[in-house]
């Protein structure tokens, strides 16, 4: 079927149940970001293949509700798919439910899958529906009936991580979390978010691309443990591990009975990481609503954690000098195209020990490409590189010691002083953020403004956040924690890891985005309480080509010929003396 063809079987279902509105989130039961092929139904029914978006259809109108991100993306890839495109005023904020309750008529009905949907969100969409005298169904699945070629639940096996990577074994983390159940008067926990199982148990798997996890929940209580997964995932000696471990082994598809047959008792549930579905099954229990503790806990990196992941950043700053050399002597003499570069530099991370995998969909987005923050190269849009312009790359790395995210931006030739100007904006907000101490308790938002600050003093701005914490060989995006301008009550604390990539988008000619990542760590204790700074984890050359050094303050340029000083140190003993000495011209002090 085409995307229109699907739409109009969709209709048809909704008219044959008197729905008046369908809801198709981006989302799994395990309310992921990045979803496993069973469950991309955006893609399947639009076209739409970002990682953001909802879809809302009634019989007049199909709208995509998605953020500045995606704009671009969109409308090319919603032309002559029948749905169009519905811009986001706040990221993520379910405005389409909003809309729905202003244009269908009072006692219309407005339908979704709610293990598709957290508890969290299912709550922001019913209150306007309901205040609007509409009904609310949600355990409407239309998609299964007509995706006649649905990929099935992936079924690779898991692999699980010695403590000698981790820090922690299992049963430390157990009753680290039964400890806080015990704080929260909570007998009973969910853990839905792959991750945070992932994290729990030390394992690791490849159910969904780029995040090293597996599908699967745990249920914790005082004096059990059980993992609901797919047990052809799990070898003999995997099971035997994991009852020495306290945790015992159901099948994925049991989790619904096994929460019905509970005895009524309080249950600590995260309601924006727990499919509405599995939620409403607590009705009758007392529920304690907070985030997942684990969620706190690997935000926090154990030393072991942090020294792996310096030693990852070495290698992931070897294959980027080692791409970076190819890339600027290879250029204008061979064929480079945006599909090819991202595959060179899979190749060079490919060389290092450990490496598993991408951390996600690599970003290269040369000239007007740039500025789509999460554009992907397709064979429609494959752009061959020329000696000039701007070339983004966004990329990162899965190794077994560590996850990686960077972006750079490097001039191929005849820069323009509007891009230089733009480039070195970028690039102040970014030292800035990076070099930030501030008194403990501060919270992301304000790293946010910190950051921006170079950028709205010249009336320039960006639609993304500042930052995300990342993972240790987990997801490249890592809550709780964040570094956007929503007020995240969650303060940055000592071991955290997280991104700081300011940006400057100018549509239809470039974009421009620096990012490092950071660790927090205790600075000094003063008269006024602690203080908190950044260490700089990446280690990769800043171009240097595009700096208009008017633009920068001493304090700006010290930062970087100090930062470049410890890039080429840290590298250099990894490198063949033609790497080094590209490397040396390439962070020599400015």
């Amino acid at each position: 079927m085409t995307h229109a063809e699907k739409l109009a079987a969709i209709r048809g279902l909704m008219k044959q149940q008197d729905i008046d509105a369908y809801i198709i989130p981006s989302s799994d039961p395990h309310i992921s970001e990045y979803l496993p092929d069973h469950y991309k139904c955006i893609a399947w029914a639009s076209g739409f293949t970002g990682s953001a978006g909802t879809l809302a259809i009634t019989q007049s109108f199909a709208g995509l509700w998605t953020d500045s991100r995606y704009f671009v993306q969109a409308r090319e890839q919603l032309a002559g798919t029948g749905y169009e495109l519905v811009k986001l005023t706040v990221q993520t904020a379910p405005e389409y439910a909003n809309w729905l309750a202003e244009n269908l008529p009072s006692e219309a009905v407005v339908a979704f899958d709610d293990r598709l949907v957290s508890e969290s969100l299912a709550k922001a969409i019913r209150n306007p529906l309901l205040s609007a005298g509409m009904d609310v169904w949600e355990g409407i699945d239309f998609l299964t009936s007509i995706w006649f070629d649905r990929p099935a639940l992936p079924k690779r096996p898991v692999y699980f991580l010695e403590e000698t990577l981790t820090g922690e074994a299992t049963e430390s983390k157990l009753n680290r979390l039964r400890a806080e159940m015990v704080k929260s008067r909570a007998m009973a926990h969910l853990i839905s978010s792959l991750d945070d199982v992932a994290w729990l148990l030390n394992m690791r798997g490849s159910d969904v691309l780029c995040n090293p996890v597996a599908l699967a929940f745990v249920l914790v209580t005082a004096d059990r443990a059980v993992l609901f997964i797919d047990r052809e995932k799990l070898s003999s000696q995997d099971r035997t591990s994991l009852e020495a471990s306290g945790v015992q082994v159901s099948d994925y598809g049991r989790v619904e009975d096994t929460l019905n047959q509970l005895p009524a008792t309080s249950f600590l549930l995260d309601s924006r990481r727990t499919c509405s579905r599995l939620y409403k099954l607590m009705a009758g229990k007392e529920i304690v609503e907070k985030t997942n503790p684990t969620t706190h806990f690997k935000a926090v990196k154990n030393e072991v954690e942090i020294a792996h992941t310096r030693n990852t950043m070495l290698k992931d700053g070897v294959a980027l000098t080692k791409f970076f050399k190819w890339l600027t002597e290879t250029v204008g003499k061979e064929t480079i195209s945006e599909v090819s570069l991202a595959e060179r530099l899979r190749q060079f991370r490919a060389e290092q020990d450990g490496f598993v995998g991408e951390s996600f969909d690599t970003i290269a987005g040369y000239r007007a490409h740039g500025a789509l923050p999460h554009y992907k190269a397709t064979t429609a849009s494959n752009d061959t590189l020329q000696p000039n312009g701007l070339l983004l790359v966004d990329s990162g790395g899965q190794y077994r010691t560590g996850t990686t995210d960077i972006t750079r931006v490097v001039s191929l030739g005849n820069a323009t002083d509007a891009e230089r100007i733009d480039y070195t904006l970028v690039l102040r907000g970014m030292i800035e953020g990076c070099a930030a101490v501030f008194p403990k308790g501060t919270r992301g938002y304000q790293i946010d403004a910190i950051t921006r600050k170079p950028l709205w003093d010249e009336l320039r701005n960006y639609g993304h956040g500042t930052g995300h914490g990342v993972g240790f060989f987990l997801n490249v995006h890592e809550g709780p924690h964040t570094f956007n301008a929503a007020a995240v009550d969650v303060p940055i604390e000592p071991g955290m890891i997280t991104s700081i990539e300011p940006g400057l988008y100018r549509e239809g000619k470039y974009g421009i985005r620096i990012e490092n990542l950071v660790l927090s760590m205790l600075h000094t204790d003063t008269l006024f309480g602690q203080f908190i700074a950044f260490e700089t984890l990446t280690l990769c050359y800043i171009d240097t080509l595009l700096i208009d050094k008017s633009l920068l303050d001493s304090k700006h340029i010290d930062w970087l010929n100090a930062y470049h000083a410890t890039v080429y140190v840290k590298l250099a003993p990894y490198l063949d003396e033609g790497e080094k000495h590209w490397l040396a011209k390439k962070t020599a002090a400015v």
